[in-house]
């Protein structure tokens, strides 16, 4: 077992004599179901693996899913697999725990994709009536080794025969993605300090190549997902879809959360309602901050109350069911109308996204859409005099020795986004905020401002307004695509937006 050990009660059982254990295997129908059809994906899945296989040629290579977490004593957290194996083998929230994708090489070149899983027990088994963590009865079916290979396209194994495989000719080279399960990476450690001893191998030397030749592992992974295809920008489209519904919900419940109390909560709920019914849940915690908690960058505890004439930010997204995710943020007046300070403080931000997705075209570095969204925060601060006397625009913008406008927005502009929020982040920075953008990538853009109500330096009238606007863009070969233009983000749009729900 990979997952989690959980506790285990012994004040609790379930028969276990012979014949209640043939009473309860029979009587249950032929399971005559079709063949699982191929996933739309498996196509797309197999030639990013077979891209890993020109990279990583004649060497073994070992993905594991993940296992459980154990949330508290007897009870998991939702699973939800490690991010490279979900992209390779295209299985989303439907996923198996303690799964392991293993690209095997053959002898005359290239990899066989084989899926390590623990398949749909029989029902004269034990595990099928009484364990509880993954047992038919208590948790529903699992796929057979037929379903999967015909879905996916690759060959399935059971779980059980993972170890004998990975002992085979390591010789070869074996490497293993580490950090998505600790106990498959103890497993591929084992195997490989064991061919060393057998070959009399520097055993030092040779385990701190091997881990780095482990990161490199991952970390290629990660740069995989840099450039979406087709197939992913159409999830993409989807999951931002899917979340502006869910924003349209949270803006007609706005009313009821100030009524009831707890508000922000009332909020997070509604769009976690959302996204449960539209995908697989949220792509990550939600941030639903009014008034002054919107100056806390990730906000997640949501339990504020939601005050009229307060500005309340969300930053949300839903996660589909393939694991794709959107990451929106908007600041909505909460009574629907900005007063005038609360306008000027968002038409600032809305001008620094505006410059900063100007700058997201082939061509440009990651890291010129921040410092085109920067300039413009740097500069209407700095006319509305808020940085220390005798500071000039320049020198505030000066990368070694400014910086003194980010007091008020202290974070990046932008990040990669697919199937993790932040994605692609064991990229090291030469290839991620300086890499150069392509088409098929997608981002964020993110400005905004934070006054703290505490904040002596910030004009009393901004104390306690945090503002930040964030969409979902594709990189094009001309420019970009605005995957959330659909969602209002001028301030008049927002207010038309709001009053428009409300009506109908």
């Amino acid at each position: 077992m990979m997952s989690d050990d959980q506790a285990k009660a012994s004040h609790r059982g379930i028969p276990q004599n012979t014949e209640f254990r043939e009473f309860i295997a029979s009587g249950w129908a032929n399971d005559d179901r079709a063949p699982t059809p191929r996933a739309e994906v498996a196509e797309y899945a197999a030639q990013r693996r077979e891209t890993v296989s020109q990279r990583f040629p004649s060497e073994r290579l070992v993905i594991p899913a993940g296992g459980l977490k154990v949330r508290s004593n007897d009870t998991d957290h939702t699973f939800r697999p490690h991010t490279a194996f979900a992209h390779l083998t295209g299985i989303g929230a439907a996923a198996e725990p303690d799964s392991v994708l293993v690209l095997d090489p053959r002898p005359d070149g290239g990899h066989e994709a084989i899926l390590y899983f623990r398949p749909l027990a029989p029902r004269d088994s034990e595990e099928f009536y009484a364990d509880s963590r993954f047992g038919e009865f208590w948790v529903g079916p699992r796929p057979t080794l037929a379903d999967m290979e015909s879905q996916l396209g690759l060959t399935a194994r059971h779980l059980d025969s993972l170890k004998d495989d990975l002992a085979k000719d390591v010789g070869a080279g074996l490497r293993v993605v580490r950090l998505s399960d600790p106990r498959v990476a103890d497993l591929v450690h084992s195997i490989r300090d064991q061919a060393r001893l057998a070959e009399s191998v520097q055993q030092q030397q040779e385990a701190e190549a091997q881990a780095e030749a482990d990161e490199e592992l991952a970390r290629y992974l990660s740069g995989l997902r840099l450039v979406k295809d087709e197939w992913e920008i159409g999830e993409m489209r989807a999951a931002i879809a899917a979340t502006h519904r869910a924003f349209e919900g949270i803006i007609a419940a706005l009313p009821e959360a100030v009524r009831k109390g707890r508000g922000e909560r009332w909020i997070e709920g509604v769009f976690g309602l959302y996204s449960r019914h539209e995908g697989n849940g949220v792509g990550y915690e939600s941030i639903c901050a009014s008034g002054d908690h919107a100056n806390t960058i990730h906000w997640t505890k949501n339990t504020g109350d939601i005050r009229k004439g307060d500005l309340m930010l969300i930053d949300a997204g839903i996660e589909i069911d393939s694991l794709y995710t959107a990451d929106i943020t908007r600041s909505l007046p909460v009574n629907g109308h900005f007063t005038d300070v609360q306008r000027k403080i968002y038409d600032a931000v809305f001008e620094a996204q505006q410059a900063g997705m100007d700058a997201v075209k082939p061509g440009n570095k990651f890291s010129d859409i921040h410092a085109a969204a920067n300039e413009v925060i740097a500069r209407r601060l700095h006319e509305w005099g808020l940085l220390p006397e005798g500071v000039t625009l320049e020198q505030t913008l000066d990368r070694e020795h400014g910086g003194w406008h980010r007091r008020w927005m202290v974070h990046g502009t932008s990040h990669h986004l697919g199937m993790d929020v932040h994605d692609c982040q064991l990229l090291l920075r030469k290839d991620y905020m300086d890499g150069e953008l392509q088409p098929g990538m997608v981002l964020t853009v993110e400005p905004g401002l934070y006054f703290k109500a505490d904040d002596l330096l910030a004009p009393a009238e901004f104390r306690g307004i945090g503002v930040r606007i964030e969409d979902n863009v594709l990189v094009t070969p001309d420019g970009c695509e605005n995957l959330s233009a659909a969602m209002p983000r001028t301030s008049g749009e927002v207010e038309e937006w709001m009053a428009r729900i409300w009506a109908s």
